[in-house]
């Protein structure tokens, strides 16, 4: 019995470990103290005070991409206590009051032919996103991720919000809670060990309009900026020029 115990957990350890390193493939970022929850399709690490995620980290393959419409049925995380995370009808008043939508942190675009998509669509992957933003070069950006994809490359990514001046107040819950004031996306892939890497930073004040190219930014930036250690094993981290130039994947997307 006790030999049926440890290999079962053995199992359920190496079952884990390749969730994390599927969407974590150079190390899950560093530098935040929430809640750390792992799904098929994503990593995210909660944060309790400001109610959002400071970090969401996934793989889009070509095998992710272009599934059925799915709908956006929205719902409070299961697996996080409701004193730390918003639930549905927090979001009421929302648009009307701020401009702003539901805005996936984890597309679900990405991820709608995999059996998981709507794990999306729980608030702990969803931040409020100016209308502007989350439609426009937001959107863009993210359906490039989905175009880059499709040419065979898996594509492992790393999103998350950034807090650096006063956007308002969400008027249907009276919850403590921090809207973003932008959001940084960093974009990696790897052919055989030859990485590129290209990063962004948008503000929620941006234009529907704005060209998502002119937003690239490097990746001592986006860790500057969010004080997260967000690939922490990539491949020549910090010494090399993936991490201190821009331009790495301007091209494949898109820019």
């Amino acid at each position: 019995m006790n030999l049926l115990r440890v290999t079962a957990t053995l199992l359920l350890f190496i079952a884990s470990f390749a969730i994390y390193a599927q969407n974590c493939a150079y190390g899950c970022p560093t530098g935040a103290s929430g809640q750390f929850i792992e799904r098929p399709i994503y990593t995210l690490q909660n944060n309790a005070n400001t109610k959002f995620a400071d970090w969401v980290a996934y793989r889009v393959t070509s095998q992710t991409i272009d599934g059925p419409s799915r709908n956006r049925n929205w719902r409070q995380d299961p697996i996080i206590h409701a004193s730390q995370t918003l639930i549905p009808s927090d979001y009421n008043g929302a648009h009307a009051t701020l401009g702003t939508d539901r805005g996936h942190q984890v597309p679900l675009a990405s991820f709608s032919n995999t059996e998981h998509w709507a794990t999306t669509n729980y608030l702990s992957n969803v931040t409020p996103q100016a209308a502007n933003l989350n439609q426009g070069p937001w959107a863009r950006l993210e359906n490039a991720v989905r175009v880059l994809a499709r040419t065979g490359q898996d594509v492992y990514v790393v999103t998350g919000p950034l807090y650096e001046w006063h956007f308002g107040t969400l008027p249907g819950t009276s919850k403590q809670h921090t809207i973003p004031s932008g959001y940084f996306k960093a974009i990696v892939t790897d052919n055989n060990g030859w990485v590129e890497m290209s990063a962004f930073i948008m503000e929620q004040s941006l234009a529907r309009n704005a060209d998502y190219c002119s937003y690239e930014v490097t990746g001592f930036n986006v860790e500057y900026r969010t004080g997260l250690n967000i690939m922490p094993n990539l491949p020549g981290y910090k010494v090399g020029p993936i991490f201190g130039q821009t331009g790495g994947l301007t091209k494949e997307l898109g820019c």
